[in-house]
């Protein structure tokens, strides 16, 4: 699902969803009921947005091969999203893959969900950014040349850019700008 590039924009923050976009719940987030946007997320969405950066939500999504839930599914959790945030979201890329049950090679930390991205809204991978989660997130980002923040409780030391939450992230990737 993508929206028309009406910009010439060549830069993107990939954008991890459980954990990331909406509160991890522990367990397969696949029910709109339960798809509860985290606090914060559309200021930062929009922060990112006023400075240029086009959104894409990377997301594995392996209950789709384990059959717990559908495509279908997923989207209208995207959906509930799109309408919390206004919109603003770019384009939805999912790997609905999972190694026990089929090979794939969109599924993170594997990197080609964000090449589909990078090509079809000709981005710059060196101008754009990921924030995830989890250490496969930014195992696939670096895989394609774009940075990578984690957001969240992590070790120290886990990562060199660990923020508490995408709003800070997204601050801090603003104010990286021109670096």
């Amino acid at each position: 699902m993508e929206k028309q590039n009406q910009t010439k924009a060549n830069k993107a923050v990939f954008l991890d969803r459980d954990g990331v976009l909406n509160v991890e719940r522990g367990d397969y987030t696949w029910r709109p009921d339960d798809f509860e946007v985290a606090p914060g997320v559309p200021e930062a969405l929009h922060l990112l947005k006023q400075h240029g950066y086009l959104l894409v939500v990377v997301t594995n999504q392996a209950g789709i091969a384990k059959g717990l839930y559908t495509k279908v599914d997923v989207l209208a959790c995207h959906q509930k999203l799109q309408t919390a945030c206004g919109n603003i979201i770019d384009a939805l890329y999912m790997a609905p893959g999972h190694p026990s049950v089929s090979e794939s090679l969109a599924r993170k930390p594997d990197s080609l969900m964000l090449e589909k991205a990078l090509a079809r809204l000709r981005l710059d991978p060196a101008a754009c950014w990921l924030v995830g989660d989890q250490p496969r997130d930014v195992q696939a980002a670096r895989k394609c040349g774009v940075a990578a923040v984690l957001v969240g409780p992590h070790p120290p030391g886990t990562h060199l850019y660990q923020k508490s939450n995408l709003l800070e992230a997204a601050q801090w990737i603003i104010a990286r700008q021109g670096e």
